[in-house]
């Protein structure tokens, strides 16, 4: 007598997280970024020293026990600053995410549902967005509004709104063309439903993945603009404003630009690291 089979039935988020978590690079990427949340979190609990605190007998030293990273033209520890920049870093590339798509899915999803003259309009102001490269957008919109973190948030939300808005439109063109979004119309749901209730929950997956890519991107563009003075302010930190103080010194103190550059890079590969284990995991058909 043979024992019965034991089907254990997986959701599809359950699907998902496992094909994820079968990505050994992307669960890296993942660990990174929880490493770098953490530091940013408890920035002031566990950074050795206060990322102002200025000390002119200290100015410009190398890494050494007392100071890990060293410490920049002010005498203050490159530490603790990296440690509180990465909270500039990673605020501004979660909060202009949520920026853009909250502009973006609905736009994409109102273009894709309408159709028609709507889609024609919401198309066309995309379209001459796009024609602007997206950081010189952010930058043109940052310089209009004032150099302050929060006004570079806005800035660089609103630059990355029209890549939600296109990848919405195209996932709203391919969930609206199924037959049970037919069915719900058919027995008369009326518009806002059936995109709420049957087309939005099918858009995630993609807009999740480009919000993943997208907070890596972000992330470059705060360090551009305050590297060009309109991000953060000093003397608060950010990884852009720290290396555009160490350019004057990089032959004279290279960790300057080094620790805060290699920051920027860790954070913005596992960000890409995760996005593109995240494709792959919600969209198996691309394997």
């Amino acid at each position: 007598m043979t024992a019965a089979r034991k089907v254990t039935m997986r959701s599809p988020a359950q699907l998902a997280i496992r094909r994820f978590l079968h990505r050994p690079v992307a669960v890296a990427g993942l660990a990174v970024i929880a490493i770098f949340v953490v530091v940013a979190v408890l920035a002031p609990l566990i950074a050795p020293y206060s990322p102002i605190a200025t000390s002119w007998s200290a100015v410009r030293k190398a890494p050494s026990l007392a100071h890990w990273m060293g410490t920049d033209e002010n005498g203050r520890d490159v530490m603790s600053r990296v440690m509180f920049g990465a909270r500039a870093s990673l605020m501004a590339g979660v909060v202009s995410v949520l920026i853009a798509a909250s502009i973006g899915v609905p736009a994409g999803l109102l273009a894709g549902f309408a159709g028609r003259w709507v889609d024609a309009i919401l198309s066309r102001i995309v379209d001459a967005m796009l024609a602007c490269p997206f950081l010189i957008l952010a930058i043109a919109l940052a310089a209009f509004l004032g150099p302050d973190l929060t006004n570079a948030m806005i800035a660089i939300g609103v630059s990355s709104a029209p890549r939600f808005m296109r990848v919405a439109r195209a996932a709203t063109l391919d969930a609206a063309a199924n037959e049970y979004v037919e069915a719900a119309r058919a027995i008369g749901n009326p518009p806002w439903r059936v995109a709420v209730r049957h087309i939005l929950p099918n858009i995630v997956p993609p807009v999740l993945v480009q919000g993943t890519l997208a907070v890596a991107a972000a992330i470059i563009a705060e360090a551009s603009l305050s590297f060009l003075g309109l991000g953060q302010q000093p003397p608060d930190p950010s990884w852009g404003s720290m290396l555009n103080a160490a350019q004057r010194f990089l032959t004279q103190a290279p960790w300057l630009a080094v620790f805060p550059g290699l920051a920027i890079f860790l954070a913005v590969l596992s960000f890409n690291l995760v996005g593109d284990g995240l494709r792959d995991a919600l969209d198996p058909r691309g394997r």
